[in-house]
């Protein structure tokens, strides 16, 4: 009797070798990309990294230059010429400062609120660092009251403010000698300020 093999296809095993093949090309597809991408990151970053080593190579010869100018400068400069400009500049600020100050109004605002038992001895200006003007007046008087009455009469008037006698005595004439400080307005800027003020 012949024997016949026959073939069980059902037993045979299925390989899906199409589905492999496309995930490993999709694999390597995402391999290729983030490559690439990286590559050119690298390649943007390597321009930028040689674009700032070039400012910062220029930023140095700029500073290198700027040294050696500011060295001659120094080098240049004469000692003589400096103080004469710095002496120029103190001529300068006290013609300002004449300009700023003037004896007329002061004088005026002294005449017309100094008490008939008060005199003035000195009259001294100056101007602070901020600006302001600070004037200094010896006055001799026969009373306490009457170095107050100045005070009073001196801040009522408007130009002058935070007046303070900044020593006291009796002189050998009998007489109490004050000096007496405060800071000075130009009748200009008062008046302004009391404009100012009465529109508020």
């Amino acid at each position: 009797m012949a024997r016949t093999d026959r073939i069980n296809l059902s037993t045979r095993p299925f390989y899906n070798e199409r589905g492999v093949l496309v995930v490993l090309a999709l694999a390597a597809a995402v391999v290729l990309a983030v490559t690439a991408y990286n590559l050119w990151q690298v390649y943007v970053l390597s321009g930028r990294h040689a674009e700032l080593q070039g400012r910062i190579s220029q930023e140095e010869t700029k500073t290198r230059d700027l040294r050696q100018r500011a060295a001659a400068l120094r080098q240049s400069i004469d000692a003589r010429q400096l103080e004469a400009t710095v002496s120029a500049a103190r001529e300068a600020n006290l013609l300002i400062e004449r300009r700023v100050f003037s004896w007329t109004d002061v004088l005026n605002q002294f005449e017309t609120t100094l008490p008939a038992s008060v005199r003035i001895s000195s009259v001294r200006p100056r101007v602070e660092g901020d600006g302001t003007m600070r004037v200094q007046v010896v006055v001799l008087a026969r009373t306490v009251e009457g170095v107050d009455a100045f005070i009073e009469n001196l801040e009522k008037r408007g130009a002058f403010s935070g007046v303070l006698s900044r020593e006291e005595f009796v002189n050998e004439d009998g007489l109490i000698q004050a000096a007496l400080e405060g800071r000075y307005r130009p009748a200009g800027d008062a008046a302004a300020a009391e404009a100012r003020e009465g529109g508020r």
